[in-house]
């Protein structure tokens, strides 16, 4: 089972470290989303490596074991966000870290208007301003569900809310 002291690792850095056009996009994507570290984004850009695996094994098994292993994959992934309803195998393929990073409680809160800057957003949740369904949630690296993503506001007790609640009355 292993020592529950030394979790596995979640991330894995790129093979050369040194390549220019990676660094630029790397430096691109750190600042697009407001990520701590680049250990952030190569956990997202993990994530997505690993469902593509896992699509390209699914590929290679004959179309009649495929079926029922696919369709969980593909549900699974429907209900994090990643792909659409009536997505394929090939929807799978096509997955990148950015797919994975749309779907953070950081990213969700600044594109429903909760936080002006996607900085600002992720002191809101570290602070503790930010609750799903009323539930406090202090990572902003937390994958937002579909079922979730309605229930994103602001936490309860918090000044945020109060205040919004002035604005729309006033």
């Amino acid at each position: 089972m292993g020592d529950p002291r030394k979790p596995r690792k979640k991330w894995e850095g790129p093979k050369h470290p040194w390549i220019k056009e990676r660094l630029e996009r790397e430096i691109e994507l750190v600042g697009q989303y407001g990520l701590k570290n680049k250990k952030e984004l190569w956990r997202a850009e993990t994530m997505a490596r690993r469902l593509r695996h896992r699509a390209r094994a699914l590929l290679a098994l004959p179309e009649e074991v495929r079926g029922k292993a696919m369709r969980s994959l593909l549900d699974r992934l429907y209900r994090m966000g990643l792909v659409e309803k009536n997505a394929t195998l090939d929807d799978i393929l096509g997955l990148t870290g950015e797919h994975v990073l749309e779907r953070r409680l950081q990213t969700i809160v600044y594109k429903k208007g909760l936080a002006r800057t996607i900085y600002q957003a992720r002191q809101l949740i570290i602070h503790g301003h930010i609750a799903i369904g009323g539930r406090r949630v202090t990572s902003p690296g937390y994958l937002v569900s579909r079922d979730e993503e309605d229930l994103v506001d602001y936490a309860p007790g918090s000044p945020f809310k109060e205040r919004q609640a002035i604005e729309e009355t006033g």
